[in-house]
């Protein structure tokens, strides 16, 4: 859906769910400004049995403007609703009649969806959808400080803070938008009552510890799922503390929050593990957090939450590339195919000693420019970095331009100046001719984390049928390689190749 479908509907209602919190109003004022602007009329409101109290939205309500009323009682039946950050027919949204629905939203999709609407779960927040929406119909967020106020502090709020961000495209927005910065310091110092201050101790006296392990989990009451974050990055000052799992249940949702300290355990990992298949989460490799549905749960959510961090402790075994040499006497050695792949000479990009960030769907990554760093670029746009010995040793330069369709461009980054440059129109193309690179490979039996030996600090995951290979010239360069992508790169040594 395109917000310009919706320009041709003149009674218009933009609905949030009820006990609306920031990313709610931001993304449904983002809704209403841009439907005001192209001319058209709309109410934006919002029901349940609650007004708004909290002091951080009443401050975020009167310093931006935004026009939302509450209507416990609404009862006209408008052409087309439209409800954000919510699904309408959930229990969180009060049903309103109208004569065409349509939906916004960035949670995991739980009612039939209509044909107006624009779901994307794996978002952050609903203010990041909105604020793509919007970029696609040319329309500039910054020319609104109040709306690009608005949308950067949705998403805060909707990430504990920007610490649960695992969506490049949430990245890009807070790179981007030029907001009133004291306005969200103000709304931010506003975010906890004495009451939630109360409830924040008493949950930590009931934690529980399992020393092992060396991780904490606290279940609290429900309340402002940022709570949770400061019940997590408080109890995370504590020694012999590694990893923090701080939790609430309610009717609607089960929200948790994950902090790591620890380099063996991704936050953001553990936060996917825990919601897969049951709700959604992400992050950061040291904060994160995520929502669980309750509706899809076989066990109640405590045993739920239990079952999981158990699960995710025993699951892994950790490998070492620079200290582990594997036996490769069970392991079939294989050659690359053929492949068009991208690389990109870094010192084109930035200077030689720039720090620079490259984002890209699986996560930022920090390297800093040296005169024969490159990265490559494979087939599902997944970067990976490579010396320039190792690139002229696997790979012909075609000299052509590469060209790659995929579901998010890498960027890069300079840390040190901020500027940000897209990394395709950089990327040269690169064959790997048949029979060269070989290396000693065999699906995995259990999953593992593998830390490379070009970084001992960010593990690689490999789940139960990827493969685990070894460079045959090189028996520290070990990797990881998903089982879909496998066959498409190599084949066995024994095998004729055929064009």
């Amino acid at each position: 859906m395109r917000l310009s479908d919706i320009l041709k509907y003149n009674d218009i209602v933009i609905q949030c769910h009820d006990n609306p919190d920031a990313d709610a109003l931001a993304s449904g004022f983002a809704l209403y400004t841009y439907l005001k602007d192209n001319g058209k009329s709309p109410e934006f409101i919002y029901r349940g049995n609650n007004p708004i109290k909290k002091s951080n939205l009443v401050i975020m309500l009167t310093d931006l403007d935004i026009p939302v009323t509450y209507e416990p009682e609404f009862s006209r039946r408008p052409d087309l609703l439209i409800t954000v950050d919510c699904q309408c027919g959930q229990r969180n949204v009060t049903f309103t009649d109208s004569k065409l629905v349509g939906i916004i939203d960035h949670h995991q999709v739980t009612v039939a969806l209509p044909r107006l609407s624009e779901v994307r779960s794996d978002i952050g927040s609903c203010s990041t959808v909105m604020w793509d929406m919007l970029r696609d119909e040319g329309y500039d967020v910054n020319s609104n400080k109040n709306l690009a106020t608005a949308l950067y502090y949705g998403l805060y709020c909707d990430t504990n803070k920007f610490s649960e961000m695992s969506h490049p495209l949430d990245r890009d927005m807070v790179d981007s938008l030029i907001v009133n910065k004291s306005l969200i310091t103000k709304m931010s110092n506003s975010n906890i009552s004495l009451e939630e201050l109360k409830l924040t101790g008493k949950a930590i006296l009931d934690l529980e510890y399992h020393p092992t392990d060396k991780y904490l989990v606290i279940k609290t009451e429900p309340c402002d799922p940022n709570i949770l974050g400061v019940i997590s990055d408080f109890s995370m000052e504590t020694a012999d503390v590694d990893v923090c799992i701080a939790y609430y249940e309610s009717p609607d949702e089960v929200k948790f929050s994950v902090r790591s300290c620890t380099k063996e355990v991704h936050a953001n990992e553990f936060a996917a593990f825990i919601a897969d298949g049951i709700g959604g989460g992400g992050g950061h490799l040291l904060k994160a957090g995520g929502t669980i549905r309750p509706e899809l749960l076989t066990m109640s959510a405590e045993e739920t939450m239990e079952s999981r961090i158990a699960d995710y402790y025993e699951k892994y075994i950790v490998i070492y590339a620079k200290e582990t040499n594997l036996d490769t006497s069970d392991m079939k050695k294989y050659t690359k195919r053929e492949q068009k792949l991208g690389a990109v000479k870094l010192a084109d990009v930035f200077p030689v000693g720039s720090n620079i960030e490259i984002r890209t769907l699986e996560g930022d990554v920090n390297i800093t420019v040296t005169e024969d760093s490159y990265l490559m670029i494979g087939l599902e746009g997944e970067i990976y970095p490579i010396t320039e010995e190792k690139l002229n040793s696997s790979y012909d330069a075609t000299g052509f331009n590469f060209v790659g369709q995929f579901k998010y461009d890498p960027k890069i980054k300079n840390v040190n100046t901020g500027e940000i440059k897209q990394v395709l129109p950089y990327a040269k193309t690169v064959i790997s001719p048949p029979g060269t690179a070989s290396i000693f490979a065999k699906p995995l039996d259990h999953p593992v984390k593998l830390f490379t030996a070009w970084d001992d600090e960010k593990y690689y995951s490999g789940n139960v049928g990827d493969y685990i290979a070894v460079r045959e010239d090189d028996p520290h360069d070990i990797y990881v390689i998903k089982d879909r992508l496998f066959d498409q790169l190599y084949k066995p040594v024994d095998t004729v190749w055929l064009a």
